[in-house]
C-alpha cells in the first residue's frame, strides 16, 4: 500500500511523518474534534506518524449527520483506515474514543490487521459501561453537564459557540451511552489503560479492568487529574507513545 492514502473526509494528517517506522490514530472524545490531538502529533512528529480522526457533524463536517451507533461507527472508522495500514499502527482512543478504538482494533484484527498497540484512556472496560442518559437531557443541562466534566482541565468556547456543536455533542453521547459490548475473542495485542487518579467517569480499578479484553500484555498508567488529565500531562503521555512506537 502507498504510505499516502487517498485523501479522507475522516482523516487529519496535521504533521506527515513518512519516513516513520510506525503510526498512531487518535480517536477523539464525545464532542471533540482531530483538532485536540494537534498538540499530539506535533509532539511525535517526525517519529511517529500520526492520524486523528474527525467525526461527522463537527467543524468542517458540520453538516455531515452525526453517527449515533457506536459499532455502525467502528465500521466506518476501521474501514477508513485500511489504506493507512501499510506499517504497523497503533490506536490511542480517549473517553469515548477508548470504546471507538477498542471496537476499531477488533475489526482490523477480524480482518487479519494485527494492531501494533491499543491505548485506551478515560473510560470504563467495554462491558462495564454504566447506565446514562446525558443524550437525552435537554440543551441547557447537557451544556452543564460538558461543562462539569471539562472542569478546569479543558478549555471551553463560550456558550453561543458551545450551543452550535452541542448536535454533535449529542450524537456523540447517545453513541457511547447506547453502546452495548458484544462478546467474542479478545484481542491479542499489547493494551495499555491510562486514567486521571480524579476521574468521575473511571476509577484506576475499573480502568485495570481492560486487561481482560487482551491475551497480550497489559499495562495501567494513572496519572493526576480529571477526566481530561491528559491536557495536562500531555509531554508524559506524548513521551509514553513515544517510547512505545518510536
Amino acid at each position: 500500500m502507498s504510505t499516502q492514502a487517498p485523501p479522507s473526509s475522516w482523516i487529519r494528517r496535521f504533521h506527515p511523518a513518512p519516513a516513520a517506522a510506525s503510526r498512531l490514530v487518535l480517536l477523539p472524545h464525545a464532542g471533540g474534534s482531530a483538532s485536540f490531538f494537534f498538540p499530539f502529533s506535533r509532539a511525535l512528529s517526525p517519529t511517529v506518524d500520526v492520524l486523528a480522526v474527525q467525526y461527522p457533524g463537527r467543524q468542517d463536517r458540520r453538516g455531515e449527520r452525526c453517527v449515533d451507533d457506536m459499532h455502525a461507527l467502528a465500521d466506518l472508522v476501521a474501514t477508513e483506515l485500511l489504506p493507512w495500514t501499510d506499517r504497523p499502527t497503533a490506536l490511542f482512543g480517549h473517553s469515548l474514543g477508548a470504546v471507538l478504538a477498542f471496537e476499531t482494533a477488533r475489526r482490523l484484527q477480524g480482518r487479519g490487521i494485527e494492531p501494533l498497540r491499543l491505548f485506551v484512556s478515560g473510560r470504563r472496560a467495554p462491558a462495564d459501561q454504566p447506565p446514562e442518559s446525558v443524550h437525552l437531557l435537554d440543551d441547557d443541562a447537557l451544556l452543564k453537564a460538558v461543562k462539569l466534566l471539562a472542569g478546569t482541565e479543558l478549555p471551553m468556547p463560550d456558550d453561543e459557540l458551545l450551543r452550535l456543536a452541542l448536535p454533535a455533542i449529542r450524537g456523540d453521547y447517545k453513541a457511547v451511552e447506547t453502546y452495548r459490548y458484544r462478546p467474542g475473542p479478545p484481542l491479542s495485542v499489547p493494551v495499555v489503560a491510562l486514567t486521571g487518579d480524579k476521574d468521575p467517569k473511571v476509577t484506576p480499578a475499573e480502568a485495570g479492568r481492560w486487561s481482560s479484553y487482551t491475551t497480550g500484555p497489559f499495562d495501567l498508567q494513572v496519572f493526576d487529574g480529571g477526566h481530561f488529565y491528559l491536557v495536562e500531562h500531555l509531554d508524559r503521555i506524548t513521551g509514553l507513545l513515544r517510547e512505545a512506537l518510536g
